[in-house]
């Protein structure tokens, strides 16, 4: 690995990340905090990723992702350190519900990711048949179910608690997250507390039950946290905070090549230039750095592992990703009069197993503050189409997944209205699928990686798909990475510059 200056001595060592979503960002962000000198380099014209700022009717909303999990600390911090710190917010209410059985219904308290463990509200909620209740309780008699090593989420569920706790509560609550087959999913991948539970022998309804209490003595703050104009504004602030700290930003800048060299990497780069329109300058086609860090979906790690880590490249190219698309609406609010649904809640789930065409619903101007203070005279809400090897419906165009959207909010909360202004934004292969075996598959993945000298990899694929997640993911390759470098440039080690 070839060296260069670092924080005390004078010399830096020169990383590009590969990647500009949220990961990637904070690869980089991590990175010049460490004293290394970045570039980042994205293939489309966009930074951000799944997380992207817009705006319907002149108001701005979340065309991506729009909320991070607050529980885990690493978005937030990030927020709080790119100065959003002021703008961090709350949803303003959280009373989501299941669309099904013909109705909205309470989503039941007392449950981990929908299983379970308490069935006082759940028998209240009427998400669950009386014979699905009796058979719930059956688990009690049950003899241990073993997991071994993993097990599919779904089958374990099903074996243990029937086929109706799976079907119309864990899979709304699991798609949501990974647009996936809950039957396939894996567990100790998904639920890692729940896998342990599982893994004890007990009754996994006196477990959840516990895991479920104790998350209860620890709330001391929201769940979930949004950003005032949109979640999609923070890889635009770390963006910022990059350039401002001499970080190099350069989109569509399509890495067509990584080479290990005998000094450090060599990348070729296609396209000439373009920025995201901030800084203005084209780039070289050829980079040569120190450290690579990949933030990029498995299909582009794999094509550009191909010769630096073969076997890691060969397990990338076996990993799965669910398309799906989101239809965001805006109504005048004058025209929802009557339509209580819309005031009373944030949004609902919808199990696949009612053949429903949508399978959420989020309200947006009623769950976010600063949506509703954006645009008094309007409402905002938007719906999610699409699952892991359920994807008919995206083949569609948009005007079709928009009249679909307003049958299904039709038929669930009684909208009639006709929205003012409509858009549809298709996320096609963006959220990795977590099988059986995938933790096995990312060590593997990671310990070829580990052979490579200045090479590192983050992303939703590895660590989790959450914001906090990924953030949590770039750290750790951003930290290995300086380490490296610093190991490197020690007294002795007989680094030394090169042109």
């Amino acid at each position: 690995m070839r060296a260069a200056n670092t924080p005390g001595t004078g010399r830096t060592g020169h990383v590009v990340v590969i990647g500009g979503g949220i990961a990637g960002l904070a690869a980089a962000h991590r990175l010049l905090d460490g004293g290394a000198r970045v570039t980042l380099l994205e293939a489309s014209g966009r930074l951000g990723g799944k997380l992207r700022a817009g705006e319907i009717e002149g108001v701005p909303v979340d065309l991506g992702a729009e909320s991070m999990l607050a529980r885990r600390p690493e978005g937030v911090e990030l927020a709080r350190a790119v100065g959003l710190g002021d703008r961090l917010q709350p949803p303003a209410t959280a009373t989501a519900s299941l669309w099904t059985r013909g109705g909205l219904r309470p989503m039941p308290k007392g449950h981990v990711m929908g299983v379970p463990g308490d069935l006082a509200p759940l028998a209240a909620s009427g998400v669950i048949s009386e014979d699905g209740l009796a058979r719930i309780a059956r688990d009690r008699e049950l003899p241990p179910t073993p997991v071994g090593e993993d097990v599919a989420l779904g089958e374990y569920l099903a074996a243990r608690l029937g086929r109706e706790v799976v079907d119309r509560l864990v899979e709304p609550l699991l798609g949501g997250v990974y647009a996936g087959d809950v039957y396939r999913t894996s567990m100790r991948a998904s639920v890692p507390t729940l896998f342990e539970v599982a893994r004890s022998g007990g009754p996994l309804t006196d477990g959840v039950r516990e895991l479920a209490e104790r998350a209860a003595r620890r709330q001391d703050g929201p769940v979930f946290m949004g950003i005032d104009g949109g979640i999609g504004r923070l890889p635009l602030a770390v963006a910022d905070a990059v350039r401002a700290a001499g970080g190099e930003i350069r989109t569509r800048a399509a890495v067509r090549e990584l080479r290990r060299t005998a000094d450090g990497w060599t990348l070729a780069v296609d396209g000439t230039a373009g920025t995201d329109g901030t800084d203005g300058t084209d780039g070289p086609p050829v980079v040569t750095a120190d450290a690579v860090v990949l933030a990029v979906p498995a299909p582009a790690a794999a094509r550009l592992l191909a010769a630096a880590a073969p076997a890691a490249s060969t397990e990338l190219a076996t990993v799965d990703y669910a398309s799906m698309a989101l239809v965001t609406m805006a109504f005048r609010r004058d025209a929802l009069t009557g339509v209580d649904a819309l005031a009373e809640r944030s949004g609902f789930l919808v199990p696949p197993v009612d053949g429903r065409t949508i399978k959420a619903a989020t309200f947006s101007s009623r769950k976010w503050g600063w949506l509703r203070d954006a645009g008094p005279d309007l409402f905002v809400l938007r719906t999610s189409i699409g699952r892991f090897d359920d994807e008919v419906d995206l083949k569609r165009d948009d005007a079709d997944l928009v009249r679909m959207s307003l049958a299904d909010l039709g038929e669930a909360v009684g909208l009639t209205a006709k929205p003012v202004a409509s858009r549809v934004d298709r996320w096609d292969g963006g959220l990795p699928q977590y099988p059986v075996g995938h933790l096995d598959r990312v060590a593997r993945i990671r310990a070829e990686i580990a052979k490579v000298p200045g090479l590192g990899v983050c992303g939703a694929l590895y660590d989790g798909v959450g914001i906090p997640a990924c953030v949590g993911s770039a750290r750790k390759a951003a930290d290995e990475l300086l380490g490296a470098l610093a190991a490197t440039l020690e007294p002795g080690s007989g680094a030394g510059e090169r042109e």
